[in-house]
Formats: C-alpha cells, structure tokens, sequence
C-alpha cells in the first residue's frame, strides 16, 4: 500500500521534516558519487553493527563515539533508489503534521530520539536472538516508524489516500489513518517473527520498524505539546 496524501493539513511550513529530507537525499548522492570499495567502508563505519555497539567500551572515547556514533549517522544513510524513494515518501505524508504538533525543535528531537530507539532495539534483539550481529544497518526507516506511531496517536481519524497495486491493475483508496497503520504495523510484527525463525531472506530491519514505532508512540504521549489537541481535515 502506497500513501500518496493525507487529509489534515499543516498550519505552520515544516521546515524540519523538509530539512530532513534533503540531507538523506545530499548522504545518498554523496554515496552515488562512490566506488564500491569506498561505499563499503564508509557503510561499515557510519552504519549501526549491534555487536560492535554492545561492545563498546565507555572509558574509551574513541570506542565509545564508534559504537554509539552509528546510532545516530545510520539513520540517514540508504542503500538504493528504492530504499531512499519508499522512506522519504513516507516521511513527507506524515512528517509535517507531527512536526505541526510539535513545534521545529520539538520534533527535530522526536525525530533522532526516534531513530536512537529503533537502533537500540534492533540491536538488543539481535544480540538476545543471534549473539549479535556484525551486519551493518542503514535507513530512516526506524525514525519515519516514530513518526507514524506518533501520528497515529495525534491524528486516528485522519485519511489516507493509498495506492493499492494487485497484479496489472492499481485502486485509490481512502482509509482511516489507525486502520492504514495497523496494517503496516501488523505487517512488520509478521514479517518480523518469520525473520526471527529464519523464515526470510534478511536484509531488512523489521524490529527496528517495529521499535521505531513502539517508542514514537510512547514519546508522543510524553511530549507536552501533543496535549494540546488540534485537528484539522482538508474538505
């Protein structure tokens, strides 16, 4: 399911989520600009490994800025056009009215806040799971999965206009904002197991979605702003 736009319109210009955008697409042209020698280490050095993060050593600074670094440089580093293409899509229906929530600052903080958690998560559960794993992360994806959570919470009744393509042919459907993301959040819980039996090819971070998600939703809740309920639907 693909969103294409959502009803409640912004009332202030979401300069953040904007900003936001351009420096995943900056990063990821910066990467295009690579040899895959030079992208592979600059993946390995600036993408999330959960064993070298459980690792780090705290009394070391440089240990520590390598291992914790990551969480933080990851989130805005892609691995192709799709990658790139399919998250900022999402960030740009959902973002700007969680940013109209919570204020520039606000949400700047919501949104690395965000991304922390869902490192931190994919992390722990691959170390519980696996040991730990020395495959490196990459994507907002873990972010963007906060502000959906968040915006789930701010805005149920809103609808979201949704390109649904089954086979050769393709629907415009309008659905309730609660009923869109449960689906996807159902979607990543059950992909998310099958990838914890061994039931998938791997390569993406399913409970990284899946934590992103957890702590936009709690963090919204925290937020004072998101109190101070505003809703608005486009006629």
């Amino acid at each position: 399911m693909i969103p294409i736009k959502d009803s409640p319109r912004a009332q202030r210009f979401p300069f953040v989520n904007i900003a936001i955008i351009l420096v995943n697409a900056l990063v990821f042209y910066f990467e295009l600009t690579m040899g895959p020698a030079r992208l592979e280490a600059f993946i390995n050095h600036f993408g999330l490994i959960p064993a070298r993060l459980l690792a780090v050593d705290f009394s070391a600074p440089a240990s520590a800025l390598a291992g914790v670094g990551p969480l933080f440089t990851s989130i805005f580093i892609h691995a192709g056009w799709f990658h790139i293409i399919g998250n900022m899509l999402f960030l740009w229906i959902f973002g700007d009215n969680v940013e109209d929530r919570l204020g520039h600052v606000g949400y700047a903080l919501f949104y690395v806040f965000c991304g922390v958690g869902a490192g931190l998560a994919h992390a722990f559960l691959t170390t519980a799971v696996s040991g730990g794993s020395a495959v490196p992360t990459i994507g907002a994806s873990g972010a963007i999965a906060g502000v959906m959570g968040a915006y789930v919470v701010l805005y149920p009744r809103a609808r979201v206009l949704t390109l649904v393509p089954v086979i050769f042919y393709a629907w415009f459907v309008e659905v309730p904002a609660w009923i869109y993301l449960g689906v996807w959040v159902v979607i990543q819980l059950f992909t998310g197991v099958l990838d914890l039996a061994g039931a998938t090819a791997g390569g993406v971070a399913w409970w990284a979605h899946i934590g992103g998600f957890v702590v936009g939703v709690v963090l919204i809740c925290i937020f004072p702003k998101c109190r101070r309920h505003r809703y608005m639907v486009a006629p």
